[in-house]
C-alpha cells in the first residue's frame, strides 16, 4: 500500500491534472503552462475511475437515502473528471491540434459508457428515486427542490426506468450518437481549414478595403505563400468578401464552397447526417416519443413542438411579405446599377451592402475607426460597471493556454472577487469558427464558501494589421456584447449547486442575457461611453449614429427568415417519425440536401443553388447541443426585446438607459438566479407579466398582423 501511495503522489506530482488540489495559481485557475498533452489520458483514466468509486459510495451506503447523502453527493461525484474535461473541452475548441482532436475522439465512446453506467446504475436510481418519493416529507430549500427535481428527470429521461434490454440498447446508441457527433464537428472544422483559394493578381480584389486585403495578404503568409492573398472560409474572411469584393465568379467560388462544406468529399458529413437523426430516433421511441423533438423540448420553456412551430408560423407569418419586398427591392437596385440577372445568394449581400450605403450612407468602412478593440473592450466592462458595479483588472499571473488570451480579474460593487474572465479574440487554424462563451470553472458553494466561476469568452474577430490596430465592424462589437451577455450570466450567478448554476438553464432562455446585451449598442448613452476614431479621439459623430439608428430595421425581415429557416431545418430532421433513408434511385449525399431544401422552402427568399446546403456544417444541431432547439434563438429574441423595452421604459422617466433600480431587477432575478427555478417563473418576477412579441416586432419596424 506504501509503494502505491508513493507511485501515485509521484504521478500527480508529474501531472498537474492529477494534483488539481494543490495547484498555487491565482483563484486555482489551470496553470497552462505545466499541462502537456501527455497529462489528458491519466487524468481522464483517473478521473473516470474516481468518479465510478464516488458513484459506488453513494450505492453502497448502508444508511437511508437523504438529500445530503445521495443528491448531494451526486452532483458532487468526479471532480478530477469534471477538471480534466473543463480544459480539454474548452481547449479542443479553442486552441486545438490532431494530438487534443486524437484524445477527445479516442474518449468520446470511453466518457459516453461512463455516462451511461451511471445513469443506467440501478442502485444509484433507486435511492435517487426514494428521496424523490418522500420530497413532499423533506424540508428542501427551493434550488434544493430543483436540483432533487432536476437529477431525477435527467435519470429518468436518460433510461434509468427502461427494462433491462432497453438499457442496454440506450447505452450503444448513446454512445453511438457521441461518436457519430464528434466526428460531424471535426468533419465540419477540417471541411472549413481545407479549403483556400490564392489569388496573385491584385486587380482581382478589386472592391476590397485595404484592411480586407491586409488580413488576406497575412493568411498567404501564415501559410507559407511569398506572394498573393489567400481566401479562406473562417468568418473573418468570408463576410467581407462576400460583401465587397466586385469579382462576381469569385463570390460565386466562394460561396459555394462555404456552403457545400462536408458535402462529399474527405470529409463528407452527408451520411453522419443520416445516422445522428436515426439513432436519436431510435433513443426517443425507446421514450415512448413519437419523435425525438417530443423528448428533448420536455424541460424547456417551449415544452412541446407545437409551441415551437407556433411561434416560427407566427414570425414566418409577420416577416415573410416584408423579406420577399426587401429581396424585389435590391432586385431593382441591382437592375439600377446595370445588373440585369436574377439575384443570387453570392449577390445579396454585395448588393445589400451597396444599397445599404446609397440609403444611409453607412458602412462598415465608415465605422470600423471608432471601433478599436480595446476601447470597445473598455466600452463593454464599463456597461457591466455602470449597470451592475463589476470592474474588470488584468492579471497577467493568471496562466493562458495560448499567448493571444488575456485573464481578467472580476470584482463587485464592493470590490470582492467576482469570477475569472479570459477572453480570446482572433482566428487560429486550431479555433473553430463562431464565438461562444464558456467555463472552466462553475460557480458552486460548499457550505458557505463561494467558489467563484472562470468564464471565457472565445471569438473571430477581425486581426491587427501591420498599419492599424484591430478595428471591429459594427456586428462584432455587437457579437462582443452578446457573448458577454453570456459570460455574465456565469459569473453573477449566486447559486448553491454548479447543477444550477449560470449558463444552467433551458436552452430557450439562455440566450436572453445574451440577446438583451445587444440592444445598448443602438444606445447613445452607451456609445459615448467608447466609440472614438481610434486616430483622432473624436466622439462617433451624431450624424453617423442618426445613420445607424436610421438601418437598424433595414433588411430585418430577411435576417430573420433566414433564422426561421435554420429553425425549420432543425425541426423538420428532429421531428422524423420514421428513420431517414435515401429515396430509391437517390444517393444519401443527394436526398440530404433535398431534405434540406424542401424544409427551407416555406421562407425561402432567394434562389436555390443546387449541390449545396448549410446543414453538413451546421454544428449548432448536429453536434453543439441545439438539436430541436435553434428556434430558441427567436424565442429568446422575443424575450430580450421585451425585457429590453422595460430599460427603455425607465429611461423615460430617469433620463438614463442605465437604470439602476431596473438593473438589479435583471440581475437579481434573471443572471444571478441560474436554472434554480423555472424560466417562465423568473422571467414573470423579472417582467411583473408574461413576455410580448410587440417589442420584437416594434424594434425591427414590422406592422404587427391581427
Amino acid at each position: 500500500m506504501a509503494i502505491a501511495a508513493v507511485s501515485l503522489a509521484a504521478a500527480a506530482e508529474a501531472n498537474p491534472l492529477l494534483d488539481y488540489k494543490n495547484w498555487k495559481t491565482p483563484h486555482g485557475t489551470y496553470p497552462f503552462n505545466e499541462i502537456k498533452i501527455e497529462h489528458y489520458r491519466p487524468a481522464l483514466e483517473q478521473g473516470i475511475k474516481e468518479g465510478l468509486a464516488d458513484i459506488d459510495a453513494i450505492v453502497n451506503n448502508k444508511q437511508e437515502p437523504t438529500f445530503a447523502n445521495t443528491i448531494e453527493a451526486y452532483v458532487n461525484a468526479g471532480k478530477l473528471l469534471d477538471i480534466t474535461l473543463y480544459c480539454l473541452s474548452n481547449l479542443t475548441s479553442a486552441d486545438t491540434n490532431d494530438d487534443l482532436d486524437a484524445i477527445e475522439t479516442e474518449y468520446t465512446p470511453k466518457l459516453s459508457e461512463y455516462s451511461a453506467a451511471i445513469r443506467l446504475n440501478e442502485g444509484l436510481f433507486q435511492r435517487i428515486k426514494a428521496v424523490y418519493d418522500k420530497r413532499d416529507q423533506l424540508k428542501l430549500t427551493p434550488e434544493q427542490a430543483k436540483v432533487l427535481d432536476d437529477v431525477y428527470d435527467s435519470f429518468a429521461n436518460n433510461g434509468a426506468n427502461l427494462s433491462p434490454a432497453d438499457k442496454e440498447t440506450y447505452k450503444k446508441l448513446s454512445t453511438k450518437l457521441s461518436q457519430l457527433t464528434l466526428q460531424y464537428g471535426q468533419n465540419a472544422l477540417k471541411a472549413t481549414n481545407a479549403w483556400t483559394m490564392l489569388l496573385k493578381d491584385e486587380a482581382l480584389l478589386q472592391g476590397l478595403n485595404d484592411d480586407t486585403k491586409a488580413l488576406l495578404k497575412k493568411n498567404a503568409e501564415r501559410r507559407g505563400y511569398s506572394e498573393g492573398w489567400l481566401l479562406d472560409l473562417k468568418p473573418t474572411t468570408y463576410g467581407p468578401v462576400m460583401q465587397d469584393l466586385d469579382n462576381r465568379d469569385i463570390r460565386r467560388e466562394l460561396y459555394v464552397a462555404y456552403n457545400s462544406r462536408a458535402i462529399g468529399g474527405e470529409f463528407d458529413n452527408t451520411a453522419i447526417i443520416r445516422e445522428i437523426v436515426n439513432t436519436r430516433l431510435e433513443l426517443a421511441k425507446l421514450f415512448g416519443k413519437d419523435c425525438y423533438a417530443d423528448k428533448s423540448l420536455v424541460k424547456t420553456m417551449a415544452e412541446k413542438k407545437e409551441n415551437v412551430y407556433n411561434l416560427l408560423d407566427q414570425l414566418r407569418d409577420n416577416y415573410m411579405p416584408v423579406a420577399l419586398q426587401e429581396v424585389a427591392d435590391l432586385q431593382e437596385y441591382a437592375n439600377s446599377l446595370g445588373f440585369y440577372a436574377t439575384l443570387q445568394p453570392w449577390d445579396f449581400s454585395y448588393y445589400s451592402k451597396k444599397l445599404k450605403n446609397a440609403r444611409y450612407s453607412i458602412s462598415d468602412d465608415d465605422l470600423r475607426p471608432y471601433f478599436e478593440l480595446e476601447a470597445v473592450k473598455k466600452g463593454v466592462f464599463g456597461l457591466a460597471k455602470k449597470l451592475y458595479g463589476l470592474t474588470f483588472k488584468e492579471n497577467k499571473d493568471i496562466q493562458v493556454y495560448n499567448p493571444e488570451v488575456s485573464a481578467y480579474e472580476v470584482f463587485d460593487e464592493k470590490g470582492k472577487f467576482l469570477a475569472v474572465y479570459y477572453c480570446d479574440f482572433h482566428p487560429r487554424d486550431g479555433k473553430r469558427a463562431g464565438a461562444w462563451m464558456n467555463e472552466f470553472q462553475p460557480q458552486y458553494m460548499v457550505g458557505k464558501k463561494d467558489h467563484r466561476p472562470h468564464i471565457t469568452n472565445v471569438m473571430n474577430f477581425t486581426r491587427p494589421t501591420d498599419t492599424k490596430p484591430a478595428l471591429l465592424t459594427y456586428d462584432e462589437c455587437s457579437t462582443f456584447l452578446h457573448e458577454f451577455g453570456h459570460a455574465l450570466h456565469g459569473m453573477l450567478t449566486r447559486c448553491q449547486y454548479a447543477y444550477l448554476s449560470g449558463t444552467n438553464v433551458p436552452r430557450d432562455f439562455v440566450e436572453l442575457p445574451s440577446q438583451f446585451n445587444e440592444n445598448f449598442l443602438s444606445e447613445k448613452e452607451f456609445l459615448d461611453t467608447f466609440a472614438r476614431h481610434y486616430e483622432t479621439g473624436e466622439a462617433l459623430p451624431q450624424e453617423l449614429l442618426d445613420r445607424i439608428h436610421a438601418s437598424q430595421t433595414y433588411h430585418a425581415a430577411y435576417a430573420c427568415v433566414r433564422q426561421l429557416s435554420f429553425g425549420y431545418l432543425d425541426m423538420a430532421w428532429h421531428t422524423l417519425t420514421s428513420p431517414f433513408e435515401a429515396p430509391e434511385g437517390m444517393s444519401v449525399q443527394d436526398a440530404v440536401i433535398a431534405f434540406g431544401d424542401k424544409a427551407m422552402a416555406q421562407v425561402a427568399v432567394m434562389p436555390v443553388v443546387p449541390g449545396t446546403q448549410m446543414e453538413t456544417a451546421f454544428t449548432h444541431i448536429f453536434s453543439g447541443g441545439y438539436a430541436a432547439g435553434y428556434y430558441s434563438y427567436k424565442w429568446s429574441e422575443v424575450l430580450d426585446a421585451d425585457a429590453f423595452s422595460v430599460f427603455l421604459a425607465a429611461k423615460e422617466k430617469t433620463g438614463t438607459i442605465f437604470d439602476k433600480k431596473t438593473a438589479t431587477a435583471f440581475r437579481k432575478n434573471i443572471l444571478e438566479r441560474g436554472g434554480t427555478e423555472k424560466a417562465s417563473v423568473l422571467y414573470h418576477r423579472f417582467r411583473n407579466g408574461e413576455p410580448s412579441i410587440e417589442p420584437l416586432m416594434k424594434r425591427d419596424g414590422i406592422v404587427l398582423k391581427k
